[in-house]
């Protein structure tokens, strides 16, 4: 009876943690049979092409999830009246046309939205419009949005509130004195390696730490890093720094991450799907700079709703001027940084959500433009002429949609 019981208890739980697994899997999806590869192989950068691209569109199934809600309607993306057409552009003194990019940049689909219609939508790589595509750091600008809703809804009284009013287990580590803002910067002044494919950066300490799957583990080792700079006087790119943003946001509204994302804005502005956000343990908190992982066109309302400055049906879900003051450069210790709060500004107020691999949320609200870019490149960190390539693309293209 023991041992039955057992047996039953065990299957229960093998069954629980397939379906927190899967989060979105409650229909059919096209892609969930594919062989994928393991974590680590994805930020060491030796997935085989074909697996890269099999184990990007099915990263629920390497962690535990949890659903973001869509809402009962869909926002429409018409289709516009003048598509996008082949363009030439330089980059390097390379000439390249549309075709050159795609193949070139190993993109894996690419949305163009020009005054909220579609001028050009294809899916490449088995791609199609059910396929959701993990998100990586662009789901960074997310989490860094979602404590701007926080502040509106009151639930973070200001942005210069320090940390650790929220998060009171920082107290006595480098994160005493540490404000919203400066998270927001990553201007902590805390220590911190961001190389994906060093086995002993802090980076890849983290990854570690999800791995274990045991709920805090990341905090506890954001919790351990030494202090190198005074808070707000050293700019330093660290995904670490966006698990407090996720902490924060959790521990300020009183609900889930993805709960949060849903309520605000997944299931007002009109998505098509759900989507899923990685746990660092089974019901756990949802990692705070990658693992969202959605359809192409979602995350393209995703960059309307950035567009129209935070606004859903005329309702304010941001601060006045939040938008803009996370997409311009910041000064951080009398210095210009081309960071925002958590969105990378490129220059004539267009501005962008990136993430390893080649992926893109490009906004231009000067020409009424959102780019959705999705990519399967070999190595989480681009080659230097890759990056300039892909702006370069970016720039050419605001001026060839019609």
């Amino acid at each position: 009876m023991v041992k039955r019981f057992t047996f039953y208890r065990l299957l229960i739980l093998a069954l629980t943690a397939s379906t927190l697994s899967q989060g979105v899997m409650s229909k059919e999806y096209t892609h969930s049979d594919e062989p994928i590869g393991t974590v680590r192989e994805v930020y060491d950068g030796t997935l085989y092409p074909d697996i890269a691209v099999n184990t990007f569109r099915n990263i629920e199934r390497l962690f535990p999830t949890r659903i973001v809600r869509r809402g009962e309607h869909s926002q429409p993306l018409p289709t516009a009246t003048e598509p996008l057409t082949n363009f030439k552009f330089e980059s390097a003194g390379v000439t390249y046309d549309l075709h050159d990019f795609l193949a070139e940049g190993r993109v894996s689909a690419l949305l163009v939205l020009k005054q909220g219609s579609i001028a050009f939508e294809k899916y490449f790589m088995g791609n199609d419009e059910n396929t959701r595509w993990m998100s990586m750091s662009v789901v960074k600008s997310i989490a860094a949005t979602l404590v701007g809703a926080a502040i509106k809804d009151g639930h973070i009284q200001s942005i210069d509130d320090p940390v650790t009013q929220y998060l009171p287990q920082f107290v006595g580590t480098a994160y005493e004195g540490v404000t919203v803002k400066h998270l927001l910067q990553m201007a902590s002044g805390v220590q911190w390696n961001e190389t994906y494919t060093d086995a002993s950066s802090d980076r890849r300490a983290m990854l570690e730490a999800q791995i274990a799957q045991k709920s805090g583990e990341i905090l506890t080792l954001m919790a351990s890093l030494p202090r190198v700079a005074e808070p707000g006087t050293r700019y330093n790119y660290s995904t670490g720094e966006t698990q407090l943003v996720g902490a924060l946001v959790a521990a300020a509204t009183g609900t889930t991450v993805s709960d949060y994302l849903s309520q605000k804005i997944w299931s007002r502005v009109g998505m098509e799907s759900d989507a899923s956000w990685w746990l660092d343990a089974p019901d756990g908190l949802e990692i705070g700079g990658s693992g969202l992982s959605a359809t192409l066109r979602d995350y393209g309302r995703f960059g309307l709703f950035l567009l129209n400055n935070g606004a859903i049906d005329g309702e304010s879900v941001l601060p006045d001027g939040w938008v803009k003051a996370a997409s311009s450069p910041q000064m951080i210790n009398g210095k210009k940084v081309d960071y925002g709060y958590m969105l990378w500004p490129l220059g004539n107020k267009s501005y962008a959500a990136v993430g390893i691999f080649g992926q893109f949320i490009y906004v231009d609200p000067l020409r009424d433009l959102v780019v959705v870019m999705w990519g399967a490149t070999p190595k989480p960190e681009p080659k230097s002429d890759r990056e300039w390539l892909v702006y370069n693309f970016l720039a050419a293209l605001g001026k060839a949609v019609p």
